[in-house]
């Protein structure tokens, strides 16, 4: 049996917002079945989907693993697309709730399989160190929104000295190049799927983009400082598939989550992403990509309108490297004390129930894949 196709997504990320989700976007609200999963740190939730996942991979399925930017060996949700299945982890910060109770959604709680005479032993443990989780959060958060304003100012630097028409004519040429053979279809409203391609986890800045971009034949890459029009580009371009009615997944920026860093457009095997820093990613990795790109908006800058500015924006740049570095240091000490937090839980975890519960899933999953192959 062929082995099915693993792709892999950030669905919520720590960014100067505050912890931001797209986690309605991991699957329509009319699922086949969505599994809520609950329960506290270490009880085996992201253990439970990852072998889930891997079953279905071994059977053929493609699957989706949505991935934790808090922890980077942790999922926040398995998704089967082609069967409609998703399960999600729905504790805190991404609090999930069932929408349609028992039609398609249902709460699993794990926390029916614990010890709870150890739980209350360990009470006072557990509430200091879910208070030094938080805090250790907020630092972080401020740490982003800080980097979020150093960008801002570097910015009003760069702006003013691009050269947008430049910009425009590179918008104008992609846009040809993907759609011009192509005819606007007016007759459905275009779907589109937003989450994060790359996330600030405990390691610093981590990129999806090789998995995410696997079946890319066609790729257009973006890079330049802030403020040279990368964002603007790649919302043109997800418009003009819009417009043409073309499916469009859409990837946000790790650290303002309202601009785009990436489209992808699966029917036409195309995309267009931003890898400018923090994102690392060498598009030679990708095996199947037959046509690659690359812009550099940098190279429309006024240089002699940027000189008088030469040592602000070298400092822009320096602080923002330090404070997005202090930002993934808070959120790593976040992690450590989640560690410790869980090894309260873990003792007082009854594992072979959860393991009963695990293959009662599977099977209803696996129940699920053998109705929509029959449908």
């Amino acid at each position: 049996m062929t082995q099915g196709k693993l792709r892999k997504f950030f669905p919520g990320g720590n960014t100067s917002q505050g912890f931001f989700s797209y986690y309605d976007n991991i699957i329509a609200p009319d699922a086949t079945r969505i599994f809520c999963i609950k329960g506290g740190p270490g009880v085996g939730k992201s253990t439970l989907m990852r072998s889930i996942g891997e079953t279905m991979l071994a059977k053929g399925y493609d699957v989706e693993y949505h991935c934790c930017s808090s922890d980077n060996g942790s999922l926040d949700g398995v998704c089967i697309p082609s069967i409609g299945v998703v399960l999600l982890d729905g504790t805190a910060p991404h609090i999930v709730d069932p929408k349609n109770p028992g039609a398609v959604d249902e709460v699993v709680n794990l926390g029916e399989f614990w010890n709870e005479d150890l739980m209350v032993k360990n009470k006072e443990a557990i509430l200091a160190t879910n208070r030094k989780v938080g805090k250790l959060f907020a630092m972080a958060y401020f740490s982003l929104k800080e980097a979020g304003l150093i960008i801002n100012e570097w910015k009003s630097y760069i702006t003013p000295a691009m050269n947008f028409g430049q910009v425009n004519k590179d918008t104008a040429t992609i846009s040809q190049e993907l759609f011009g053979a192509l005819t606007p279809n007016f007759s459905e409203t275009p779907k589109s799927r937003h989450l994060f391609a790359t996330a600030i986890t405990p390691n610093g800045p981590q990129t999806h983009l090789d998995s995410i971009l696997q079946d890319v034949t066609t790729l257009y890459t973006v890079k330049g400082e802030p403020g040279t029009g990368k964002a603007t580009l790649l919302e043109n371009i997800a418009k003009k598939a819009q417009l043409y009615g073309l499916y469009t997944e859409v990837y946000h920026r790790p650290l303002s989550p309202e601009s785009i860093d990436g489209v992808v457009i699966p029917e036409i095997s195309a995309a267009v992403v931003n890898i400018s820093a923090p994102v690392n990613f060498n598009p030679q990795c990708l095996e199947g990509l037959k046509t690659l790109k690359e812009f550099n908006l940098t190279t429309y800058l006024d240089k002699q309108l940027l000189t008088p500015f030469a040592d602000e924006i070298k400092e822009c740049q320096e602080r923002f490297d330090a404070t997005l570095n202090r930002a993934a240091s808070r959120i790593s000490r976040a992690k450590a004390e989640h560690d410790i937090l869980e090894t309260y839980y873990v003792p007082a975890m009854d594992f072979a129930a959860i393991n009963a519960k695990k293959e009662e899933i599977l099977a209803r999953v696996l129940k699920y894949a053998k109705m929509v192959k029959n449908s």
